[in-house]
């Protein structure tokens, strides 16, 4: 029989009405025998997630401050949960061993898990399914990085002889037994994990939007949604601020080939959108499969006359950044020049510094930083080699009177990065979603 792998998200676990809805879901398909769980997510606009609420009281706990009232938030929070499936868990047990961790050296990692860590035994039991604590089989170096390897053949091992499992979003554990967790939204990390382990036909990803919208519904009023997607269009879309996947949870699944399916909670019926390597055959796809962006930009701008003759200019400049541990989002090059695009926030504790080395070191006729920058990506493979589509891009940006700082396409594949100003960002992204 084929293997499903289902991840809901904390929306989806937000509230006793939501797990049954996921109940439903899980239940209505033999072949969805692996459920990877969040913690509970908002119940309204003005909730505060789990999660959070268990930072509150670690932050508390740190600063020798009272972390009851948080505490106690995140019980009444389980509670409510447990009393409305009319389910009998050790509650009150679970909260003093927080509480004791709490009072007695907190370490933000653990803390940080409890909230999957306890909503996914609630659902184990709920559902009748094995609970698995990916503290057994998600493993992380003393560095705290993944170690896929090591995870590969624990996780195995742990699921493999099991029919029905629940298993906890967002952490681990390393060598020393010490709870490590992804970066928040990683339990769509763990979720690809456990497909590549168990070898799924399908990862489902349950939230609550009906897949990936081709553009920021902040901005762009019931953008249309996008049906099919590849791996590498999700990465970039994702990098680039589309929030519905955690960008690295692609990556296990692209090494199998294991399609990703985001689907609605709310809306079980709708079909969401499939990323998978190939599409299906007959499918029509649009030239621009969707466009997203990030601000808080700069730019760094370095001229020096015949730059592309001088051996090692372009190597020397990155190994600045490289020693600074600042990482670039683009490195543009031309006959005289090296243009480099990098976060501003990375660069407030070392700007003027890097720019005196710059000037010390390569002695170039002009060196200067330009804040105030926006990136949009505007995706969609093989569109060059079908369409017109980049060259509509540009033209629109044109005639709404936006500046390009940048421009940068991928060869052969429409990845195209444009940069703009951070005050004509909203312009910007509406005026290409107006030509896809």
């Amino acid at each position: 029989m084929e293997k499903i792998v289902t991840k809901f998200g904390g929306t989806s676990l937000a509230d006793a009405n939501q797990i049954r809805k996921v109940r439903d879901i899980v239940l209505a398909d033999p072949r969805r025998k692996y459920v990877v769980a969040s913690a509970p997510g908002k119940r309204f606009a003005e909730d505060i997630k789990v999660t959070d609420l268990l930072l509150r009281s670690y932050t508390a706990a740190n600063n020798g401050e009272d972390f009851e009232p948080a505490l106690q938030a995140v019980q009444a929070r389980f509670q409510e949960i447990l009393n409305g499936l009319e389910l009998s868990f050790p509650l009150e047990e679970e909260i003093a061993v927080l509480r004791n961790h709490l009072a007695n050296e907190p370490d933000v990692d653990y803390i940080a898990s409890r909230g999957e860590y306890l909503n996914s035994r609630i659902l184990a039991a709920f559902l009748g399914f094995t609970f698995v604590d990916p503290a057994w089989c998600i493993s992380f170096d003393e560095n705290g990085k993944l170690d896929q390897k090591m995870t590969m053949r624990m996780m195995r091992a742990a699921l493999n002889p099991l029919d029905k499992v629940v298993v906890a979003g967002f952490y681990g554990a390393d060598m020393n037994d010490k709870i490590r967790t992804f970066s928040r939204g990683g339990s769509d990390v763990t979720g690809s994990l456990v497909s590549l382990a168990v070898g799924a036909d399908l990862y489902e990803n349950w939230t609550d939007v009906s897949g990936l919208l081709a553009a920021d519904p902040r901005i762009i009023e019931n953008p249309r949604s996008v049906r099919y997607i590849s791996y590498r269009e999700l990465r970039t879309l994702s990098y680039m601020g589309a929030s519905v996947l955690h960008t690295d949870a692609v990556l296990p699944a692209s090494e199998a080939g294991i399609p990703i399916n985001i689907r609605n909670t709310n809306q079980p019926d709708d079909p969401g959108t499939m990323i998978m390597r190939k599409l299906p055959k007959n499918v029509t796809r649009q030239p621009i499969t969707g466009v997203a962006g990030r601000c808080g930009m700069s730019v760094i701008q370095v001229e020096k006359v015949m730059t592309s003759d001088g051996a090692g200019f372009s190597a020397i400049m990155l190994d600045m950044l490289k020693r600074r541990k600042i990482p670039f989002e683009q490195c543009l090059t031309g006959i005289d020049t090296i243009t480099l695009i990098i976060r501003s926030s990375v660069l407030d504790s070392c700007r003027n510094e890097l720019l005196e080395e710059i000037e010390t070191v390569l002695q170039p006729d002009y060196v200067g930083i330009k804040d105030g920058l926006s990136m949009i990506a505007v995706v969609g493979e093989k569109g060059t080699e079908a369409s017109d589509a980049n060259i509509r891009v540009l033209e629109a940006l044109a005639a709404e009177g936006i500046e390009m700082s940048t421009i940068n396409q991928g060869a052969g594949k429409l990845n195209l990065l444009v940069g703009v100003p951070e005050d004509r960002y909203t312009d910007a992204i509406r005026a290409i979603y107006d030509i896809t």
